[in-house]
């Protein structure tokens, strides 16, 4: 990772990306991302952790997405 200045963010409120330098509140910033491109392409990261969670949570609990 670069340093804080390097960073990129993105800005719930404005729907862009944003240097660390331009970011706003925390409330509204995802982040930090190491590239513009990474802080453009957020969802798709969220949606994958959240994915690989999910997964997590049926093999701890013995659910299978044919039971939900």
């Amino acid at each position: 990772m670069g340093n804080d200045d390097d960073r990129w963010y993105w800005d719930l409120d404005k729907g862009v990306a944003v240097p660390a330098a331009e970011r706003g509140k925390g409330d509204n910033t995802l982040g930090p991302y190491d590239s513009k491109g990474e802080a453009e392409n957020w969802k798709s990261k969220v949606d994958d952790r959240n994915d690989s969670w999910d997964d997590a949570d049926d093999d701890w609990d013995g659910t299978t997405d044919a039971e939900d």
